[in-house]
C-alpha cells in the first residue's frame, strides 16, 4: 500500500513530482487546491474546512494515493494517515525564481493555472512564502513527529523512490 504526501511551499515543485510519481508508480494523484476549491456551473469557491477534511475522507478510501499540497490546518490529517511524507524544501531563492518564472508563462499562455494570474496573486505567492519562512520552526516541529515516514529532498531533478 503507498500512500504518499507531498509538501512544500509555493514553487517548491510540489506538481511537478506528483505527476511524475503517479505516473511512474501507477497511483492515482490528488492536488490539494483542488480539495479547497470546488468547480460548479456558477463558479469556483472555496469549501469550508469541515468540507476540506470529508474529501480527504474520500480520498483516503483509496488504497493507493498521491497528494501534494502546502501546509494547512485541514490538510494535517494527510500527515498521519500517509505512509511516505515528501518534503519539498528547494533553497528559498530557486522558489522565488520559479514563482516569477511561473507568473510569466501563465501570462504568456505557456503554462495553466487554477486561477487569474495577475499581479495580485504573484504578490500573494511571495507573501505566502515570505510567511512560509516566518513559520518554518513550528512546521518542521509538526513534521518532527513523523520522522520515521519523511524524506526531505531539496533538489528534486534527479528524485527515485
Amino acid at each position: 500500500m503507498k500512500k504518499i504526501y507531498i509538501i512544500g511551499i509555493v514553487a517548491s515543485g510540489k506538481t511537478t513530482l506528483a505527476k511524475e510519481l503517479s505516473k511512474k508508480l501507477n497511483i492515482p494523484w490528488y492536488e490539494l487546491d483542488q480539495v479547497v476549491y470546488k468547480q460548479t456551473d456558477e463558479g469556483r469557491y472555496k469549501r469550508t474546512t469541515s468540507e476540506q477534511v470529508e474529501v480527504i475522507m474520500e480520498i483516503d478510501k483509496n488504497e493507493q494515493w498521491i497528494v501534494e499540497g502546502v501546509d494547512r490546518k485541514s490538510y494535517r490529517c494527510l500527515l498521519e494517515m500517509s505512509d511516505t511524507i515528501i518534503f519539498l524544501d528547494p533553497p528559498l531563492w530557486k522558489r522565488r525564481i520559479r514563482i516569477l518564472t511561473r507568473f510569466i508563462k501563465q501570462n504568456l499562455g505557456l503554462e495553466k493555472c487554477n486561477y487569474i494570474p495577475n499581479t495580485h496573486m504573484l504578490k500573494m505567492m511571495f507573501k505566502w512564502t515570505r510567511d512560509f519562512e516566518r513559520d518554518r520552526a513550528n512546521f518542521e516541529e509538526r513534521l518532527r513527529s513523523y520522522h520515521d515516514k519523511v524524506i526531505r529532498i531539496s533538489d528534486n531533478k534527479n528524485v527515485s523512490l
